[in-house]
C-alpha cells in the first residue's frame, strides 16, 4: 500500500520537495544550554545528499548537502550563524521552476549579514520561492519567517515546533516533539542527546481526526504524520541534534539514516563558538 501511496504521490507531483519536515527547539529555556535543537529531514531516498561535515568551498559550514542543488536544510557556523527550514505543504501552488529553498539556509550561513537585513532580502525576494519557513540567526537572538504565514516573529523563549506549516501549528507530530522537549526541559535533569533522538524516532501514526489537511488525501497524511516516517523510497533520512551551552560550547550530532532506518550512520562534533571564525 505504502509503495503504490507514493507511486500515485509522485504521479500527481504531491511530493514535489517535502525535505525536513519536524523541527523542534528550545530556545533560552534551560538554565545549562543556550539552544536545544532536534530535526528529521524527511527526502526521497534517491536524492543524492551528502552527510553533515564542514564544507570545502566555506570552511565555517557545517551542514549536510543537498547534492542536487547545493544547498542544505539544516546547518551552523563556527560564529555561532544557524539555519533551518521546512517546505510548506501546499502542493496546489508548488511551481517547478522556483529556485532551490536550500539556498535559503547556506545563503545566511555564508555571509556576515545581520538578522534584520536577511529578514528585509527574505521580505523582498521569498515570495520566488515555493512555500517555505526559515528560521535563522545567532546565539543572541532567533527569527522565523514564512513566505505563506503572518509578520516574521523573533522568537521569546521556550519551546516551539514546527513542520510543513506555520511556526507552533499544532499538526500531531509537532504537539507531541513540543511536549516531550518541554517535559525533558522541565525535568530538571541533565540533556542527554540521546533522549532527543528518541523524541525524534516516533513513529506513531496520527488519528484520522487529528490529521491535517494539506491537498494530499488522507493516505498521504497518514503516512506524513509521524515524526519519524519510514516508506519503501521516502522518509527521514537523517536526525539532527544540536546542543549550544551558556559558555557556547557547541555539539553537533547527526544520524543518517538513507533506506536503512534501523543501522544509522553517526557522526558527532565539538566545538567553541568564536567571533572570528
Amino acid at each position: 500500500m505504502q509503495v503504490e501511496i507514493l507511486r500515485l504521490c509522485l504521479a500527481s507531483n504531491l511530493c514535489y520537495k517535502f525535505n525536513m519536515c519536524l523541527i523542534l527547539l528550545a530556545f533560552d529555556a534551560h538554565p545549562d544550554y543556550r539552544l536545544i535543537l532536534a530535526a528529521n529531514r524527511d527526502e526521497f531516498f534517491d536524492r543524492p545528499t551528502a552527510p553533515a561535515r564542514f564544507w570545502e568551498d566555506a570552511q565555517q559550514i557545517l551542514a549536510g548537502r543537498d547534492l542536487k542543488e547545493g544547498g542544505t536544510w539544516l546547518g551552523m557556523t563556527r560564529s555561532g550563524r544557524i539555519a533551518a527550514i521546512t517546505n510548506f505543504r501546499d502542493p496546489r501552488s508548488e511551481r517547478k521552476d522556483a529556485p532551490s529553498r536550500g539556498g535559503l539556509v547556506s545563503g545566511f550561513l555564508r555571509g556576515s549579514m545581520p538578522v534584520e537585513e536577511y529578514l528585509a532580502v527574505l521580505s523582498r525576494e521569498g515570495a520566488a520561492y515555493n512555500g517555505f519557513n526559515l528560521i535563522f540567526g545567532d546565539m543572541k537572538r532567533l527569527c522565523w519567517f514564512s513566505n505563506r504565514g503572518d509578520k516574521p516573529r523573533f522568537l521569546h523563549p521556550g519551546i516551539h515546533g514546527l513542520s510543513n506549516h506555520l511556526l507552533d501549528t499544532p499538526w500531531p507530530k509537532v504537539s507531541q516533539g513540543r511536549d516531550a522537549v518541554e517535559r525533558l526541559v522541565a525535568s530538571g535533569k541533565n540533556i542527554v542527546a540521546e533522549t532527543l533522538f528518541a523524541i525524534l524516532a516516533d513513529r506513531t501514526i496520527a488519528q484520522d481526526n487529528l490529521l491535517p489537511d494539506t491537498g494530499v488525501g488522507i493516505e498521504l497524511e497518514r503516512l506524513l504524520s509521524p515524526g519519524f516516517i519510514s516508506a519503501p523510497t521516502y522518509g527521514t533520512r537523517s536526525s539532527t541534534v544540536i546542543l549550544i551551552d551558556r559558555e557556547e560550547r557547541v555539539t553537533f550530532i547527526e544520524r543518517g539514516f538513507n533506506d536503512l532506518p534501523e543501522k544509522p550512520k553517526s557522526s558527532e562534533w565539538s566545538f567553541r563558538i568564536s567571533e572570528e571564525s
